[in-house]
């Protein structure tokens, strides 16, 4: 998980938000509507993890999570006044070499606090230049993936003399099949966002600088749906990696009676019978 080599590209990902919804310096967090734009700030240093990093991830999650009016959450960079952006650089290796690995991490979240929380809301994230080594786990633990054309992915620990210990051995497999993951991982060499794309980590991909914009996007078209369904749906996804049949089926079977009872489910249907959008609750 520790940052690796030059990023492809040139420009910058606008920052999002403003100092007011700062969680901390190194992360930024802003609402608007049902979305929630997290944002890592340290250009200065690739927005490599450090404690600072992984701290306010983990807190701006929490604020996703514990908000019960924001339903979609949108992880970008700012790549300020970068030749080449880059989304993150993975671990701070300054901070490695320093002794202080563990402080890079949370008890709930692992690395950058986020890889490996739970969690019950969709994450989107955004990416607009390179995503390496720990940034590149960070991506895999989100939900979507929005990337523009001069962005890469890459797992570089084999350059180190390391592994990539959160989650990046295992995740990217399950992305882009093993042959595919194997040759990035053994190589240490970054797959451009064109292959990442049509191997299927991308989900959308756009020119350079309409990440976060089509990631917005996206995240307004999720919050139009009702957060209890995507919700549900989203967890027997994640489960399906890992689970059997007969346990993703009594899962689906749950979750549909559970929601026949909510609120929402009344509210859909009463809106598809009165041919007019839903006013969706939570509830």
């Amino acid at each position: 998980m520790s940052d690796a080599d030059a990023s492809p590209g040139a420009g910058a990902v606008p920052g999002a938000g403003s100092e007011s919804g700062a969680v901390s310096e190194a992360v930024r967090y802003e609402v608007s509507g049902h979305v929630a734009v997290i944002t890592l700030n340290r250009p200065a240093a690739r927005n490599a993890v450090n404690h600072d990093v992984a701290v306010g991830l983990e807190s701006a999650i929490d604020a996703l999570e514990n908000d019960p009016d924001v339903w979609v959450g949108v992880l970008c960079a700012n790549s300020d006044g970068q030749a080449r952006p880059v989304f993150c650089a993975g671990a701070d290796l300054k901070a490695i070499e320093a002794g202080q690995l563990d402080t890079l991490m949370t008890a709930r979240g692992g690395f950058a606090g986020f890889v490996f929380r739970e969690r019950a809301k969709p994450v989107v994230v955004a990416v607009d230049g390179l995503a390496t080594a720990g940034g590149l786990e960070i991506v895999l633990a989100a939900d979507l993936v929005v990337a523009s054309t001069r962005s890469a992915f890459g797992l570089a620990e084999v350059k180190r003399n390391l592994v990539a210990s959160s989650g990046g051995l295992f995740r990217l497999p399950r992305a882009i099949g093993q042959a595919a993951a194997l040759d990035a991982i053994l190589t240490g060499e970054p797959l451009e966002a064109t292959r990442a794309f049509a191997l299927g980590l991308v989900s959308r991909l756009v020119e350079p600088g309409e990440a976060l914009t089509e990631a917005l996007r996206l995240a307004e078209q999720i919050a139009a749906a009702a957060p209890l369904a995507v919700r549900a749906s989203r967890r027997i996804v994640r489960a399906a990696a890992t689970t059997d049949d007969d346990t993703l089926r009594a899962m689906c079977d749950q979750e549909f009676r559970r929601l026949l009872d909510s609120e929402d489910t009344k509210e859909g249907l009463a809106a598809f019978i009165e041919k007019r959008s839903p006013r969706w609750s939570g509830r």
